[in-house]
């Protein structure tokens, strides 16, 4: 397998792991476990929103006021650090909707419109990286059930936890998310964008 990264913009050209990493196939279901675990004592009051620029984040904070019935929260979904949300709504930023990971170092509660999972076995940020690529996007398009809402992506669980994901080795994962770690803290020094919003061309393609 060959892991290639190009920015059409030039400032960037090139990155090749082609020499030194073998790639795999997995699927998601083979990587991580879909989040059931309801709030049903109310043990956590904070509820979270997946947003496609701003990631996860406190659902106060984002819409500068609770927008959830703090008395029907028992229904939600506990996300634990590091578990990955998927939000079905699409937008400009997210076609098919963003996948996010939580880092926000406390735990939570999100609507049972998302979907959550939980990873093992993977590098949380090699695999937060690898969503925020689009390559896992023309999954999505093959597999989306027609006449969804204009505003929402819909893919049924089962099919969803079937998306292949491409893998290396642990410290290679370690290695390829530190790199993409590492761009980001260059960009974020002076400013609060992404990589990847500061790069909207650069792509991530796994091929043979």
């Amino acid at each position: 397998m060959l892991l290639k990264l190009r920015n059409i913009s030039k400032k960037v050209e090139f990155f090749d792991f082609k020499n030194t990493f073998t790639w795999e196939k997995r699927k998601l279901s083979d990587i991580s476990e879909k989040v059931t675990q309801k709030n049903t004592n109310n043990s956590f009051s904070e509820v979270f929103t997946n947003s496609a620029e701003r990631g996860i984040i406190s659902q106060l904070d984002f819409f500068d006021k609770d927008i959830a019935n703090q008395k029907n929260i028992s229904g939600y979904f506990i996300v634990k650090n590091d578990d990955f949300v998927y939000n079905p709504r699409i937008s400009n930023l997210a076609p098919v909707g963003p996948i996010k990971r939580n880092k926000l170092g406390r735990n939570g509660v999100m609507s049972p419109l998302y979907y959550i999972f939980r990873t093992h076995s993977i590098s949380p940020s090699f695999l937060e990286y690898y969503f925020e690529g689009t390559q896992w996007h023309y999954f999505m398009y093959l597999n989306g059930d027609t006449g969804a809402r204009a505003d929402r992506f819909a893919i049924k669980d089962s099919v969803f936890s079937t998306m292949p994901i491409f893998i290396t080795s642990s410290s290679e994962q370690i290695q390829i998310g530190s790199f993409f770690k590492s761009l980001d803290e260059l960009i974020t020094v002076n400013q609060r964008d992404s990589f990847f919003t500061h790069f909207p061309d650069f792509y991530i393609k796994v091929v043979k």
